[in-house]
Order: structure tokens, then C-alpha cells, then sequence
């Protein structure tokens, strides 16, 4: 928005001029400066001196409330017409006015007008090395600031929910980029994610996808008009389809009958890739003519021949019922009354003429509408009309062109032609209070103007009635844009009665033009009237700063040694990135939204269409010459390939050492670069990575043992010639391929031909399997399509490799046997029959944690969708990273791996939040207090480790606080669906014993209100302590709470109900029950309650260990134990058992003998303590003896493997409210989504499904 400044004269007459506020002095003076001005920044005004009298003195001032600064002081008796550069204080951010004086001896004027001063803040941008990705990927991303000094910025990640999941604060970058990641966890849920950067208290957003999927190995294109005229007879559907290479794909298309979509059209792929359909409109139209929609989705589908790989493409069609267009053309705009009008119509439909048209000419003034004249169109669409002016009124006249001889609106899903209007203005004489005739009109051009070219811009004029001393007028133009004046000048018009000509301004188009420049030319007549007008022009996107990029060779083969080479202004630092296209065409990514830059992608640099590198060979259609053999396996298929900060240094130019890919693919490239003299943005560039023979392996996710599948292995020829293949599989001790029947295994291939081979695949071993095939051109006598086959001479041989997922068939079941030897000299035997295991594996870690350090992201195994058991699989992390800090045994690997859980858990866990705080098991209903608990006590310790949001803390202890009843307690809400995961929390008291130690283990106060209140109901109920768990969870509570005397009374109690055997110590609900997890849960209790008092005796720690070794004994295989709420209380027991014995002394070796005479040394000392060390026990029958010498404990686990193919519920229980049930898909199938959406509510049951 510009504002003009100037003496007030009479009104200005311009119906053109656009974005300005005009007033004149009357020969006198002119002055454009912008509205709102960056504080900080160089910013432009042009002034003006128009017909001076005498020598004038003009003065612009900026007035401030506490400062003033002088813009211009100019003395001048001549006209001049000039721009000069001003910057206001950064400090200068309040209100503020231009004051302009102009003085003389006979003429003083002052003007005022506001300003708006803008305080100055950086274009930031955040950038994603992809728009889209697979849950357990890794997000990179950067943020640029195009402000002279990178300011410090906080950036925050959040999910779908708008949940926070990450956060870097006050992160700083001397070079202007700053360049992080963040890894997404493994169930990260689908949906729009966005990165959010702070700056100076306000926010840039960015968003990316999370989805699950596939990418695609070929790109659909549906060519067909966005619009169908209903005056149109058929329509012509064409659906073309590419793989990333750019070679077309064979296969079948399906293009449904798109208006009633009732039957299928199946056209072959030609050899183009394309295929297309017409159809015939008029079965679509109702007796009066109409459509019987207004609109639908064309959609289609391309199976791949071969592999029956099927890609889906839609697009919106509209229908019109618009028949053509009417316009005037070669129309003058002005006319003198009682002349003869020339003009022309054109009448046309998507840039075809329609002939032989009736047209009928109207003619509108202020008061009245009237017929002039009936038209009929020649072949070119055109029709040409003489209107002579002499009987019409004085006045303008406004022309309307229609097809119809009376003028009406078009009713609903009527056909009809746009109709075509014109203003004709009636020349008179100038007068200072009348409308002129006089006007100035820019010419357009449709071409976009090129960045770095002089331009010019012809400017068409027409004075009416004008005289001026001087014999001529200037006129002015400026260039705008993004709200400031970029360029001006000025040119002189000689005048007579009626001057009508053209002038031409030359306009160099400069970076400060982009996208869209202003043009604004006016000039001040004599009589004071000031004619102006205005028009955007679109510019060429260009920076100050040309940054190029170019590969090296410019075509590449997989594996081979590449040079990115870029050039931008020296001492640039750059960010660039290289991206499969197949990420691309399922979710394009605009990086630098400001210029709309994603609209570069028309920018390609193009290879000479003769040549292309190819593996092994120089390609020219006539003649293929051998270069340097390459045969290499490829196995290395990512789809972000470089994502790089780059310095260019004071020659300008860099290059990048690369390797190439193994990807048969294009990737896409765009580069950016900073530097003092500013931001630049390279064209995207294009690196085919092809090579003319080829073989691709087609495997499904994951494969179970036992079962089969087809495995597919598709082979391209791309070369001139003929060739016979030979496809051979490498044999594995890990599966078995058998060939097919009637399969032949060698084929021929002649050019752009492909053959898909598939064999019956069994998988023998378990894992991660690679799976390589190999296809080579061979020799044959054999004629391929009447011709004789050819063996290139490089190039005949391609090997790929691939991996596959092999899972057990059957349930996996563990048996676990655990021992921890204290130091001194111990020594044990064991005894193994055959049954139960298939396997036998031994292991000792110095520390009693180390299996569950280990496996952190595997203590139990179940499933984690829902807030139950992604909490127990959350919580054992922050005990585990609590005792390693506490002992300062904490590395940064060990951190890393344990926080990446830990945010992967919190980000899952927020999936089951309610908007009140309050936590359930899947995130609907009732919330749950006893979830919303151990959420809460949790989350509290996680805070320092990872970013935990302080808000959603404080709404779920607010929701905690509101379920507290009169007497203390706390309400039982919601419930939980696996029995076993809140332990024996199952009355009001146990519930707010459990709720009151996780306020405890937050850090609330015992004096806080809400706390000192439950710990009354607590003293409350200490009267009967006839249920075990509840007192051990008592006293636990009272421990926290520093009550010390009921501390002593529920221990006392519980020490007197021990069960002791051979010197270890647990406790059960009753003697009757043998249920191992609560029994875990009870006895890690007392563990806690024993171990949370200061100070500790050696006493204290021999009975503590007692409970040690017998839970010790009870951890599975990965260092959990049963269930779930056993697993997080034992390991946050054992947790604060480890850190009170830690010491930094001592070793110990542990020595394991077989029944055959083998045997196995294990040594652990404090550089060890956490090492996994772990043997295969060979013979899986016998006794084996261990025997551990030193002065540092050790813990001793053995475990076997079993794999049941049958399973039944042997337990006591009667009934439960929560079952998980693997089921096993079949080889390369998955169910239907949507299909399982509708078995999700079963009669009382509430049914999730896991895939």
C-alpha cells in the first residue's frame, strides 16, 4: 500500500490506479512513499516538483513521539522527478507521521500523513528432507533465517494431536541453517505432523505426513480437461503411466464409464505407456439437454504386467454449461459524439471460432438500454459492427455483445455464451471538476519477464484537451513490489489538441521484482488532472544469490562414483538434498513457500535426447560402444539420498564426492544456499540412475516359516538388440526355491520387452534373510523374433539382493531359569532334559539390570496399543536411567537408546489422553484413575530425560485432585481390561494408596492439602491389614510420606507373614495363593519400603537382599517378569537396590561347565558390568555346574526356546475382560482395513486389532 503526498488541488480523475491513496498540489508537487515501513530496513520514496514558479525549497520529515529525522531537503527551481533511499531506527516502532513542506517567497505548503513503522522481523523457513513417512523413520529438517544473524529459536515437533513430542530450545547456528532430526517411534499414528519454530514469540509452521506405505515404482498421469462444455458431443480420457526411470509400463488400464461409473473400459498399454478411451456425451443428457450431474471424479487404475502391481489415479471434472465466449476486440476506448465507431467481435470455445453465429450488439448509458445492431460471425469467429454516434446521447457508452436478442440472466443448468462487455468514453473538453477523456494504458504481455533482462513496457496515451506552456508532459512510472518502490523514471510526451502515441519505459528486471511486480505510470495534466494506471506483471523467481547444481556425469548407473558440482556466491553455505521420485508422487513438498519456488519443478535440466549414460555403454541408437565392465550386487535402496550442509568457498563452486544408489530410479534434487550477499535457490535437478538391463525382486513384508509364496523376479531389456536370459536364484541353507511347472527360467528379450519369473519360495530359518537372484544375458543359437540374439559385451549381468522377514511359525513360550551369585565363591548345578526348548542359551552380566538394559524395548511380549501396556513398557525405562545416573554409570549410547524409548512412549501414551486430562485405556469413555495415576507418577520422573509438556502434567494431576472425595479418598473411575496390569489395586483403599504415592514420587508436598487428606483416609483404614498387598503398598506410602511409625508397624506386620525358603524372602496375597505376579508386586513393595528410609543399615541391606535374589529368579528372559504392573514395580525395587549397593570396586569370574567337558569364562569387572556377554549352551541335555569367584556379584540366566503350535488357558482364573490373540496372515496378505472397522464391536466385547 503506497501513500501519495502532495498539496490539495482539485480531485484526481483515475478509475485505473489501484493500492494508492492520490492528492495533488496544484502545480506544485508530488510525493509516494510506502504506508508501512520495516523498521531497520533501506526503504525508497520518490518525489516530485511539478511546474515550479520560483525557487522552492521542499523538506521531508519522519516525525516520531521522542525522535525526528529529515528524509530530504531539496532546493530546485526546474521540475525534477527523483527516488532516494532512507532507513528508519530499529528503535523507531511508535507512531509516526511524513511531513512534507514545500517554501518559497510567494508559496508555502505542508502536508501530514501517518506512517505505520513495521518492527522488523526474519523470513524464516523450515525445510523436510521428505513430505511423507513410514512410523520408525527418521524426520530431518532445517530452519533458515534469511535475517543477517540467525537468532536463537525454540522448535517444537508435535503430532497429530497436537501433542508436543519433541523439543530443542534457545538452539543456535553461527551459519544460518541450523540442521536437527527427530526419529518417529515405531507406532507413530498416521496423520498430518508439523514442525513448529518460535521466534521472537511468534511461530512458522510446517507440516509432514505419517503414513504407512509402499513406495510406488511407477507414476500415473490422467490427461484430461479440468472443464466439459455440455455443448460438447464426447470427451477423450487418457491415462499415461511412467515408471521413476521415465520407460513407459506395460499393463492393463481400467477407466470406469466416469459418469455413472457403471461399466469398466480395459485398454492394453500401448508402447508409450498410454491408453485412452472417448466418451460420448450425449448418453449422459436428459430430453431437455442437461447433464445429469455437475460434476465427478474421474478415477483410474494400471495394473502392471507381471507382477500385478495395481496404482490408482483420480481427478475432479466440472461440468459447464458455458458454449463459448463472447469479447470485443480492436474496440477503441474513446469516441468523439457524432463520429463512426469501427470494432469487433469474436465469438469463440476453447480457442475455437465459432462461424455463422447470430450476435446482437447493445448499447447502455446512464439512463437506458438499448438495441444497435444484429451481427452474424465469418469463419474465423469474428464479426465486425460500424456505430455511428450522431442520433445516440452525449455520454459514454457502455457496448454489450450477447447471443441472445434480448438480454437475460441464464437460469440453473441452462446452456448459454458469456456475454462480452466494452466502454466506450466520449471525449469533452477538460474542465477541473469533470471526468477526462485523457488516459494512459499499459500494455500487457503474457509472457512472464525474465530475471537479469531489460524489459520494456510500452505505455499507450491519449490527451484530450490539454495545453500545456512548456509544450509537453512527463510521464512517471514506478516499479513495486512486495510494498516498496524497486525502480522509476520518467519520460517527456509532446502535446497537441489530441495527442495519442505510445511510450516505452525500459525496465531491468531485478531479484527485489519477485514474484509479481507493480508497473504504476501516471503523469499530471496541465489543467491539474492526474491520469494514471497500474498493472502486475508476473517475474521470474530469482535470488541475488545464483546457486546451480549439475551432476557428473549428468545420467548415472547404480553403485557408480558421482560429483554433485554446485556453484553459488563464494562463501555461501548450502543445504542440499536428493529424494526419490516415488516419494514425490505420492505427496509433492513446496520447501520455500514465500515465491511459491515448488512451481521450479518445470525447470529441468534435460540431457541431450540422443545420448544418455548407461551401465556399462555410451547409448547412441545406432551403435553401442563398450566402456569399463561394472558388476557389482546392488543391495542399497533409501529414499532420501543426500541431505548435506555444503560450504562453498571464495572461488564460488564445490564439489561433492557422491556414490550413487542402487535404486533404478530419479532423483530429485534442489539446492539453497546463504551467504552476506544473500539467499539463492537453485533449479531442481533430475538424476536418472538407469541401466538398460535390469532385475527387479518383487517380496512380500515378512514371510512365516513353513508357509510358501511366489517369489517374483521381473527382468527389463532396454537395449537395441535381442538378448537371451538366464535367471538364476543363489542357493541358501536358509530357504528353498522350487521352480515352477511349465516355467522356463531363460527367455528371450528383445528391445523394451519384460519378463516376470517366479519360483515357490520355503523359508528354513528364522530372521532377516537375503535373498539374491541374479539375470544374465547369455549365448543361444536359438532366434529371438526372427532375429539372432546378441550378449553385450558389458553390462550382461545384474545381481540384486534383497532382504525378507522370516517369523516363526507357531507361539514362542520361554522358559527362564535366573540365579545372582554374591561375591565370595558360590557355585550351583542345573539340570536340563530335552523337553521345552529347541534351543539353549546361557548368559551373565555383572549387573542384576543388564537384561532389562538390554531389552528396553522388549520387557514383555505383548502388543503396546493401548495406554495399559504402552505404560508398562514406558515406566521400567526411567528406573533403569535413574539408577545408571545415580551411579554415574550413565553413557551417552546407553542415554540415547533409553530416551528414544522413552519419547517413543510418551508420544504413544498421549494417544489415550482425554481432553480433560485424564488418561483410559484407549483414549474413549470414562478416564481411568488408577492409568491416570501411573501416567502422572511416570511422566513426572520422565521429565528429566526427555521433554515431557509441564501442561499436560498439570491437567492430569488437576484432573486427579477433583476425583478426591470428603473423607480422602479417592474415587474409583473407569476400567482397566487387563486384570492383572494395576496389581492388587481393587478397593478404595489400595486405589488411594497407590494414587498418594505417585503424588509423592511427583514432588507434591505432604502438606499439600490433597495429599495430607488421603494420608488421613490412609491412617484410616491401617486398622485391618488382613490384605497383604495393601500394607505392603502402605508402607510404602507412609515411607514416602516420612511417617516413620507407621513405617515400623505395617513392616513389623509384614516381616511376621514372610515366606522364607532356603534364605530368600517374598510375600503372597494369602498362603493359598500362587499367583507369581502379585507375588512380585507385593514383595517389590516391601523391597521399596525397606530400602526408602535414611539411613540404612547393614541389616537393612541383608534383609533387602533376600527380596532381591528371590525376585531376581522370577525375571523372564528380557529382564521383565510376568505382566505388566509387576514388571514396572520390581524394576523400580531393584533400580533403588543397585544404586544403594553400587560400588566401583571389584570383579569376579564366572565359570559355566558342560556335560560333555566344555566349558564357558565369563569375567566381570566395573568395565563390564553392563556388557551383554551371552553363549550358546551346545548341549541342550545334562547337567551343568557354575561357579563364580571374586568380590563383585553376579547375575546367571539361562532361557530355552519352544515353539507351541496349539494354545490353551491352564490357569485358575474363571473369566477375563481382556485376551490377546496372535493371528497369523498368510504369506504376502493382509486384511482389509476397513473390513476389520466393521468386527470391532462384538456383543459386549470391544475387539482391536493390531497389524
Amino acid at each position: 500500500m503506497l501513500l501519495l503526498e502532495c498539496f490539495p488541488g482539485p480531485r484526481v480523475q483515475s478509475t485505473s490506479l489501484r493500492f494508492l491513496n492520490l492528492c495533488i498540489g496544484f502545480q506544485s508537487y508530488l510525493v509516494i512513499i510506502p504506508a508501512v515501513i520495516p523498521a531497520g530496513l533501506e526503504a525508497r520514496f520518490c518525489a516530485s516538483l511539478l511546474q515550479p514558479k520560483e525557487t522552492l525549497v521542499m523538506t521531508i520529515s519522519l516525525i516520531g513521539d521522542e525522535q525526528n529525522s529529515t528524509l530530504l531537503r531539496e532546493s530546485s527551481d526546474q521540475e525534477f522527478h527523483r527516488c532516494f533511499q532512507f532507513q528508519v531506527s530499529p528503535t523507531l516502532l511508535c507512531p509516526s507521521q511524513i511531513n512534507v513542506e514545500v517554501r518559497g517567497k510567494t508559496f508555502v505548503s505542508t502536508e501530514e500523513r501517518k506512517v505505520k513503522i513495521k518492527p522488523y522481523s526474519p523470513i524464516t523457513f523450515v525445510q523436510t528432507d521428505k513430505p511423507i513417512y513410514n512410523p520408525g523413520q527418521i524426520v530431518h529438517f532445517r530452519v533458515i533465517t534469511l535475517d543477517t544473524s540467525f537468532r536463537p529459536v525454540n522448535q517444537l515437533v508435535s503430532d497429530v494431536n497436537e501433542n508436543r513430542i519433541g523439543q530443542w530450545l534457545n538452539t543456535t547456528s553461527s551459519s544460518k541453517i541450523l540442521q536437527l532430526s527427530h526419529p518417529l517411534n515405531s507406532e507413530a499414528p498416521k496423520g498430518t505432523y508439523k514442525v513448529v519454530v518460535w521466534i521472537d514469540g511468534k511461530s512458522i509452521n510446517h507440516r509432514f505426513k505419517v503414513e504407512q506405505y509402499v513406495l510406488p515404482k511407477f507414476e500415473i498421469k490422467l490427461n484430461l480437461r479440468d472443464e466439459i462444455s455440455v455443448g460438447e458431443e464426447e470427451y477423450k480420457v487418457e491415462v499415461c503411466a511412467k515408471y521413476t526411470y521415465g520407460q513407459p509400463v506395460p499393463g492393463i488400464a481400467e477407466i470406469p464409464q466416469f459418469i455413472i461409473q457403471l461399466d469398466l473400459f480395459f485398454s492394453q498399454m500401448d508402447q508409450t505407456g498410454c491408453a485412452s478411451h472417448v466418451f460420448n456425451l450425449l448418453a449422459f443428457k436428459d430430453e431437455s439437454n442437461k447433464l445429469l450431474i455437475d460434476n465427478f471424479l474421474c478415477s483410474t487404475k494400471v495394473e502392471e504386467q507381471g507382477t500385478g502391481i495395481i496404482r490408482s489415479e483420480e481427478k475432479r471434472i466440472t461440468f459447464s454449461y458455458v458454449l463459448g465466449k463472447l469479447s470485443f476486440v480492436d474496440t477503441p476506448k474513446i469516441y468523439e459524439h457524432g463520429s463512426i465507431v469501427e470494432g469487433k467481435v469474436s465469438v469463440h470455445f476453447n480457442d475455437t471460432p465459432i462461424s455463422d453465429m447470430s450476435v446482437y450488439l447493445f448499447g447502455s448509458d446512464w439512463s437506458s438500454l438499448r438495441h444497435l445492431l444484429n451481427l452474424t460471425t465469418d469463419i474465423h469467429g469474428i464479426a465486425s459492427f460500424s456505430l455511428n454516434t450522431t442520433g445516440m446521447p452525449n455520454e459514454d457508452i457502455d457496448l454489450i455483445i450477447s447471443s441472445t436478442p434480448e438480454l437475460s440472466y441464464a437460469g440453473y443448468r441452462t446452456p448459454y455464451f458469456d456475454t462480452g462487455k466494452h466502454k466506450l468514453s466520449v471525449i469533452r473538453p477538460a474542465a477541473p471538476d469533470s471526468k477526462t477523456s485523457s488516459y494512459l494504458d499499459i500494455q500487457k504481455t503474457d509472457q512472464t519477464l525474465a530475471c537479469g533482462q531489460e524489459v520494456s513496457i510500452p505505455v499507450q496515451y491519449v490527451i484530450v484537451g490539454e495545453t500545456a506552456s512548456s509544450g509537453a508532459v512527463d510521464v512517471i512510472y514506478l516499479a513495486l513490489s512486495r510494498g516498496a518502490i524497486v525502480d522509476h523514471g520518467y519520460r517527456k510526451v509532446i502535446m497537441q489538441d489530441i495527442t495519442e502515441g505510445e511510450v516505452t519505459f525500459d525496465l531491468a528486471v531485478v531479484p527485489e521484482m519477485a514474484p509479481v511486480v507493480q508497473i504504476l505510470v501516471y503523469s499530471m495534466l496541465p489543467s491539474g488532472t492526474i491520469i494514471a494506471h497500474s498493472m502486475n506483471f508476473p517475474t521470474e523467481k530469482c535470488f541475488r544469490n545464483k546457486v546451480s547444481v549439475e551432476f557428473s556425469p549428468s545420467n548415472a548407473v547404480p553403485g557408480e562414483k558421482n560429483t554433485l558440482q554446485l556453484s553459488a556466491l563464494p562463501g555461501s553455505l548450502c543445504g542440499l538434498s536428493a529424494v526419490d521420485k516415488s516419494v514425490h508422487i505420492m505427496d509433492s513438498l513446496v520447501c520455500f513457500p514465500v515465491f511459491s519456488v515448488g512451481t521450479y519443478r518445470t525447470y529441468y535440466l534435460q540431457s541431450h535426447p540422443e545420448y544418455s549414460r548407461i551401465h556399462g555403454f555410451i547409448l547412441d541408437r545406432s551403435r553401442l560402444i563398450p566402456t569399463a565392465q561394472i558388476v557389482q550386487m546392488r543391495t542399497f535402496f533409501p529414499e532420501t539420498w543426500i541431505w548435506d550442509l555444503v560450504e562453498v568457498g571464495e572461488s564460488g563452486s564445490a564439489d561433492v564426492s557422491l556414490t550413487v544408489p542402487d535404486t533404478i530410479t530419479t532423483w530429485e534434487t534442489e539446492a539453497f544456499c546463504l551467504a552476506p550477499g544473500g539467499f539463492g535457490l537453485a533449479p531442481p535437478v533430475e538424476l536418472t540412475v538407469f541401466q538398460p538391463f535390469f532385475l527387479e525382486i518383487t517380496l512380500p513384508y515378512s514371510i512365516i516359516r513353513g508357509e510358501n509364496f511366489d517369489l517374483k523376479a521381473t527382468v527389463f531389456n532396454y537395449l537395441s538388440k535381442c538378448i537371451m536370459v538366464a535367471v538364476t536364484p543363489a542357493p541358501s541353507l536358509d530357504y528353498t526355491l522350487t521352480p515352477l511347472n511349465d516355467v522356463q527360467y531363460s527367455s528371450c528379450l528383445c528391445a523394451n520387452e519384460r519378463k516376470t519369473f517366479s519360483w515357490t519360495m520355503s523359508p528354513s530359518a528364522l530372521g532377516v534373510l537375503n535373498v539374491t537372484i541374479s539375470a544374465e544375458a547369455v549365448q543361444s543359437h536359438a532366434a529371438c523374433d526372427n532375429e539372432i540374439v546378441s550378449v553385450p559385451e558389458r553390462g550382461r549381468i545384474d545381481i540384486v539382493t534383497r532382504s525378507l522377514l522370516v517369523k516363526a511359525e507357531g507361539t514362542e513360550e520361554t522358559k527362564t531359569y535366573n540365579w545372582l551369585l554374591f561375591c565370595g565363591k558360590q557355585s550351583l548345578s542345573m539340570l536340563f532334559s530335552k523337553e521345552g526348548s529347541f534351543a539353549c542359551c546361557m548368559f551373565s552380566i555383572g549387573d542384576i539390570l543388564g537384561r532389562a538394559l538390554k531389552n528396553l524395548d522388549g520387557l514383555l511380549q505383548m502388543p503396546y496399543g493401548c495406554g495399559e501396556q504402552n505404560m508398562a513398557l514406558l515406566a521400567p525405562n526411567i528406573y533403569i536411567l535413574e539408577y545408571l545416573r545415580n551411579t554415574e554409570q550413565l553413557t551417552s549410547a546407553i542415554r540415547d537408546k533409553a530416551t528414544k524409548f522413552l519419547t517413543s512412549g510418551y508420544q504413544r501414551q498421549l494417544n489415550y489422553k482425554h481432553s480433560d486430562g485424564a488418561y483410559s485405556t484407549f483414549g474413549q469413555g470414562s478416564g481411568n484413575t488408577w492409568l491416570t495415576a501411573f501416567v502422572l507418577r511416570s511422566f513426572s520422573k520422565a521429565q528429566s530425560f526427555i521433554y515431557i509438556d509441564p501442561l499436560k502434567i498439570k491437567e492430569t494431576t488437576t484432573w486427579l485432585e477433583e476425583k478426591q472425595k470428603e473423607n480422602g479418598c479417592f474415587l474409583r473411575l473407569g476400567e482397566l481390561f487387563n486384570n492383572r496390569m494395576k496389581g492388587g489395586v481393587s478397593d478404595e483403599v489400595t486405589l488411594t494408596a497407590y494414587i498418594t504415592a505417585s503424588m509423592l514420587e511427583s514432588n507434591m508436598s505432604v502438606s499439600d492439602p490433597v495429599v495430607n487428606s488421603s494420608l488421613s483416609c490412609l491412617r484410616n483404614s491401617t486398622s485391618d491389614l488382613s490384605n497383604t498387598y495393601t500394607t505392603a503398598l502402605l508402607a510404602y506410602t507412609f515411607t514416602l510420606a516420612g511417617d516413620m511409625e507407621m513405617r515400623t508397624l505395617l513392616l513389623q506386620h509384614l516381616d511376621k507373614i514372610a515366606l522364607q525358603e532356603g534364605g530368600l524372602l517374598h510375600w503372597t496375597q494369602t498362603s493359598s495363593e500362587t499367583s507369581a505376579s502379585l507375588a512380585v508386586e507385593i514383595s517389590s513393595y516391601v523391597l521399596l519400603a525397606s530400602l526408602s528410609a535414611s539411613p540404612l543399615s547393614t541389616a537393612d541391606l541383608g534383609y533387602s537382599s533376600r527380596i532381591v535374589r528371590w525376585l531376581v529368579k522370577q525375571q523372564n528372559s528380557y529382564g521383565g517378569f510376568s505382566s505388566t504392573q509387576d514388571t514396572v514395580v520390581a524394576l523400580q525395587a531393584l533400580s533403588l537396590y543397585s544404586t544403594k549397593v553400587f560400588s566401583k570396586e571389584g570383579s569376579s569370574t564366572v565359570t559355566v561347565k558342560s556335560p560333555s567337558g566344555g566349558q564357558h569364562v565369563f569375567d566381570v569387572n566395573q568395565n563390564n558390568k553392563l556388557l551383554y556377554q551371552e553363549r550358546q549352551l551346545q548341549d541342550v541335555v545334562g547337567k551343568y555346574t557354575v561357579e563364580v569367584k571374586g568380590s563383585a556379584c553376579a547375575s546367571v540366566q539361562v532361557y530355552g526356546l519352544l515353539y507351541l503350535f496349539s494354545n490353551r488357558y491352564e490357569g485358575k482364573e474363571q473369566n477375563t475382560n481382556m485376551i490377546i490373540v496372535d493371528i497369523k496372515m498368510l504369506s504376502g496378505f493382509s486384511p482389509v482395513p476397513e473390513s476389520l472397522l466393521e468386527v470391532r464391536f462384538v456383543i459386549g466385547l470391544k475387539l482391536t486389532f493390531y497389524m
